[in-house]
């Protein structure tokens, strides 16, 4: 028998994975099922379960995938001197995920799989688990560049790192709250937003 090649494989479960978010996307995570799955990623049942058990190790697999490529992001932030700023970040992280590699190819549908799977937390340890852990993740990542910011003079140490951390997250957080629920939100306007917010100054500073 013919071995099957690593890139084969890797072809194979990304071609699932698409699948798999096109569906919860468009019908909801309760409402879509494993047929579903395999009609829209037109493979047999056989070929699926080799890679997963089922739908809900499908979606933890699709939300590690996301915390993978947004690790990625930071990782190459980190390696740059003077890091880049927030907002030349965000964009970046953002566009990497609602515009590039967006699995299915319509950044709403995706947005609504991440809004979804944020709710599947409170029901689903497995999943709440890979939730906290990327969570946890970017506060330490975020935390780390702002450490690089102050070392750059870019910022001042007048507010713990992880504040700015968790602040920051929360407005990519409300970012694909936005595009999932009203779409059309260019990564743009977040970057031009963040630009604008980072450029004001006290008035009583002269």
């Amino acid at each position: 028998m013919a071995r099957v090649s690593q890139q084969h494989l890797d072809a194979r479960r990304r071609q699932i994975l698409a699948g798999a978010a096109r569906c919860v996307s468009r019908n909801g995570f309760h409402a879509t099922s494993m047929q579903d799955i395999l009609r829209e990623c037109g493979l047999s049942a056989g070929a699926v379960y080799r890679y997963f058990s089922g739908k809900d190790e499908l979606i933890a697999a699709i939300a590690d995938e996301a915390f993978s490529s947004i690790r990625t992001a930071f990782q190459e932030a980190a390696a740059t001197t003077p890091p880049p700023t927030p907002d030349v970040l965000l964009g970046r992280v953002l566009r990497r995920m609602l515009v590039e590699e967006v699995p299915g190819g319509d950044r709403q549908a995706f947005a609504r799989l991440v809004v979804q799977t944020w709710t599947e937390t409170l029901r689903d340890e497995r999943l709440a688990a890979i939730l906290a852990t990327g969570y946890n993740g970017m506060r330490q990542a975020w935390a780390e560049l702002v450490h690089a910011y102050r070392a750059n003079g870019q910022m001042e140490a007048d507010v713990e790192a992880d504040h700015v951390a968790r602040t920051l997250i929360a407005t990519a957080q409300g970012f694909i709250a936005q595009q999932a629920l009203f779409g059309d939100v260019r990564v743009e306007v977040l970057e031009d937003g963040l630009r604008a917010l980072m450029s004001m100054r006290d008035p009583k500073i002269s």
